[in-house]
């Protein structure tokens, strides 16, 4: 626990993502993880008539809930993570043939990740937030696609875009517009000024 955590008991991430984490104890903050036991697809498809920032905030606000329920009187963080293309919307590839197919649809073309969060003590929702990053891949070769999925391995399945903006993924755009913590799933300035108003957080 940090100088700069004011709190008497850790923030509760409701979350596996190890980016997430690493973005929050980076920034001083007392973490302890408790990853939500949900179907995100269930949740997804019921959610699939909102548009991708609703069904980001959707999600994020579940997984808060469903620890919070867990973790009486505790403050607790939910996120997560959609990208657009258009009217299409993509999940995390199940393998790297998928993450192959998803790339080449992506390659050449703009597309927008919204990045959620909640927080939520109890059942009560304090406060929530999305994010919105617009990223144009370049066009790249069949070759060059070859070679990034042989150097990135299974972590091209571990995110919704089948990147790692901050690792080998970078190679693969052109043009970025927006926050880089949206873009790694965590709007993180946003999370630290509630996190302030809370008392949480020095001043």
């Amino acid at each position: 626990m940090t100088a700069l955590w004011l709190a008497e008991k850790p923030l509760v991430l409701a979350s596996r993502s190890e980016v997430r984490r690493a973005l929050l104890e980076g920034a001083g903050l007392a973490l302890e993880t408790c990853p939500a036991d949900l179907d995100e697809r269930r949740l997804e498809a019921d959610a699939v008539s909102q548009a991708p920032g609703a069904i980001a905030a959707h999600l994020a606000r579940e997984k808060a809930r469903a620890v919070a329920k867990l973790r009486a009187g505790r403050l607790t963080l939910g996120a997560d993570q959609t990208l657009a293309l258009g009217g299409a919307r993509f999940s995390k590839p199940v393998d790297l043939a998928a993450a192959r197919s998803q790339l080449c649809a992506l390659s050449g073309k703009t597309h927008e990740l919204h990045s959620a969060i909640a927080f939520v003590r109890d059942d009560k929702i304090l406060c929530e937030y999305v994010g919105v990053a617009r990223l144009t891949m370049r066009s790249f070769s069949d070759q060059f696609l070859d070679l990034y999925l042989k150097s990135a391995g299974n972590t091209a399945t571990s995110s919704v875009g089948a990147y790692q903006l901050e690792s080998f993924g970078i190679q693969l755009f052109e043009r970025i517009e927006g926050d880089y913590f949206t873009i790694l799933g965590l709007p993180l300035l946003q999370a630290l000024e509630f996190l302030r108003q809370q008392g949480c957080l020095a001043q």
